[in-house]
């Protein structure tokens, strides 16, 4: 089985846990902003999945974080960005888009993470920002 699916917008990297005391108790939780991406990773993969349960065998992932160019960018500098001549090196890292994504998807495409056995990210400019995802059951 295959499934791809794409999600609009800038991709969101997951954010570190955060720490609060409640009751003298120090509980860790997760960021509003993550945890929001998470959820919505999970409803397109979901709707990708088509009913069907989750993946149970090995699978491929790849991930594609198409980020926005700046606004600043001279003309020539904006086009070098759109042929792959320029790559994203600042903030998102990858591996937090990753993160994000494996968490998004978790007991709805995949029973647990530690199924993706292939992995292929990359990290690119584009005109229009978007998160695309494929995920491959392997034989």
């Amino acid at each position: 089985m295959k499934v791809s699916f794409t999600i609009p917008g800038q991709p969101v990297a997951k954010g570190r846990a955060r720490m609060s005391i409640r009751g003298g108790r120090a509980i860790a939780y997760t960021p509003e902003k993550t945890r929001m991406y998470e959820n919505q990773v999970c409803a397109y993969a979901s709707q990708a999945m088509l009913g069907r349960p989750p993946m149970p065998l090995a699978v491929a992932v790849t991930i594609d974080a198409h980020m926005m160019i700046p606004q600043s960018w001279s003309k020539k500098k904006h086009q070098d960005a759109i042929e792959c001549k320029i790559w994203p090196t600042s903030r998102p890292d990858l591996d937090n888009i990753i993160k994000a994504v494996l968490d998004g998807i978790l007991r709805v495409a995949i029973v647990d993470d530690n199924q993706v056995v292939h992995l292929i990210a990359r990290q690119l400019y584009s005109e229009i920002p978007k998160l695309f995802i494929e995920i491959e059951e392997l034989q």
